[in-house]
């Protein structure tokens, strides 16, 4: 096996994140945007230490899970929904599996240990040797299968299986779309990177993933910027003019806010005729404010080095389980509101608390977690890294009437040591990277009786687990909620405690 050789093989397995495992005559190789059950072509692309990776060419055989049509007409060239093809009940079921066999080792040690009362959940490496010494040499004749099987019982005891999301589609409230074009020289596109693609742009007309609003204003904005040949911005020649169109649409509100990213050499008549065209479009919802953001860098992201309102009002409004939240452009808020809610469900219902806790929401975003349980608490205190986010967050707390949250901006790696309150119950909701390791150890440093995280990569989750079950806290309670159907992504929250 050779970097550049072409092979075809069967699709045995998909691991998060979206890591195929392909057996072919040579041996296995890892495959991204694949399907259990196919057989398909691929090129390897990298070889290494007895690892193979490769590159999907064509799907030679679906999958017997591919049981339904697709509804989207830029699929399968769009990177958006990989899973589309697969019914949801399935879906989901792979997504369980994934994170099962992700977490299921980490938990109940790779070394193997025969466990206690299940309550007590799982335990950590250094808790383990005398214990599982003493388990062996009073059961010397369990067998591998029996000490096996009742690991598994304990695991899944613990895993509390996978939450739907109450819209299989339809449900992001948040969507970046690029300006480009679908070939070289080709017309003015607007939507989403073609799979395994920088360049190449594919109109997302027909997105599945979002409300018909935020497709017939990605078409207005289209059809006003090819009529008026304004150039889209070249990644690799820096020229031209159009960026990004941010869009966020509230379930609840119906309130939508348009953000148009460009350089700062779009004409400002310009902006104002494309504000007045968006507010002519008849949507089932309602456009509260068009912002125009100037973004100047090189690099192909979504930021504003100058925001200026063209219509209306820079935030929107959602309401999750009884509270309003206040919603800026770069605000981080779950893009899927109503699975926000069966999340954030979860979240209370895991989190035991008195009357006189003191919580720490850790990475806070725009507060929405710490409100949802400020009822249960005599402080909760929340961090975030965006100073914007945090702001909402201040005065979220004030429409939902709540004088006992308190939130600081800043890195939590710095602002933990700036705080005098000590938790009785730490919340963790880190980015997709997990949590800083230094971060980690002052967090453990706390020893908070109970710390629940919730990650939307189980494989950081992962990490972060093997660390604090290292430093003695016990796995109580693990679940995972489908916040993104279509897709190989999935929310996780796991529940810890401390015994003493």
């Amino acid at each position: 096996m050779k970097k550049g050789q072409i092979l075809e093989g069967t699709v045995e397995r998909v691991d998060f994140p979206n890591k195929g495992i392909v057996r072919t005559d040579e041996g296995t190789v890892m495959v991204k945007d694949i399907i259990p059950g196919q057989t398909i072509r691929l090129t390897i692309t990298k070889k290494r230490s007895g690892r193979a990776e490769g590159r999907l060419l064509e799907v030679l055989q679906p999958s017997a899970l591919e049981s339904r049509p697709a509804v989207c007409g830029n699929f399968p060239s769009c990177g958006g929904c990989t899973w589309q093809t697969i019914p949801y009940e399935e879906q989901l079921s792979m997504k369980a599996d994934q994170v099962k066999r992700l977490l299921e080792p980490v938990l109940r040690d790779a070394d193997g240990r025969s466990g206690e009362n299940s309550e007590c959940g799982y335990r950590s490496k250094t808790e383990l040797g005398t214990s599982s010494e003493s388990a062996a040499g009073s059961s010397a004749g369990m067998s591998m299968e029996t000490h096996s099987a009742g690991l598994q019982a304990e695991f899944d005891q613990i895993f509390k299986g996978i939450l739907r999301s109450p819209q299989e589609f339809a449900y992001r409230n948040k969507m970046e779309f690029s300006f480009g074009d679908e070939y070289k020289d080709g017309p003015l596109c607007l939507g989403l990177h073609k799979r395994g693609s920088r360049y190449d742009v594919l109109t997302a007309s027909d997105c599945r993933l979002v409300h018909t609003d935020m497709t017939n204003i990605l078409k207005e904005t289209l059809a006003f910027f090819r009529e008026r040949q304004i150039p889209y911005y070249h990644k690799l020649t820096h020229e031209g003019i159009l960026r990004h169109l941010l869009l966020r649409r509230a379930e609840k509100t119906g309130e939508i806010l348009v953000c148009l990213v460009t350089t700062a050499e779009i004409n400002s008549s310009l902006l104002q005729q494309y504000a007045m065209r968006l507010q002519n479009l008849a949507l089932d919802g309602r456009i509260v404010g068009i912002l125009h953001m100037q973004n100047n860098s090189v690099a192909d992201i979504v930021q504003s080095e100058k925001t200026t309102i063209l219509y209306g009002q820079d935030y929107f409004y959602e309401n999750l389980l009884g509270l309003r939240f206040k919603i800026t452009p770069f605000s981080f808020f779950q893009t899927n509101s109503l699975g926000a809610e069966v999340l954030y469900s979860t979240v209370r219902a895991f989190v035991t608390g008195k009357p006189q806790t003191v919580i720490f929401d850790l990475y806070s975003g725009t507060g929405t977690i710490a409100q949802i349980l400020a009822p249960i608490a005599k402080k909760v205190i929340g961090v975030e890294i965006v100073e914007e986010a945090v702001v909402a967050a201040r005065e979220n707390a004030v429409i939902n009437g709540l004088d006992n949250c308190t939130f600081i901006a800043g890195d939590v790696l710095k602002i933990l040591d700036t705080i005098p309150d000590r938790p009785d119950f730490i919340v963790l909701d880190p980015p997709r990277d997990g949590i800083h390791p230094k971060a980690l150890q002052k967090i453990i440093a706390y020893g908070a009786p109970r710390i629940l995280y919730i990650s939307c990569k189980p494989t950081s989750l992962a990490r972060d687990l093997e660390v604090l079950l290292a430093n003695g806290y016990q796995a109580e309670r693990l679940c995972c909620v489908d916040m993104f159907p279509q897709t190989t992504s999935i929310e996780t929250v796991c529940l810890l405690h401390k015994p003493f």
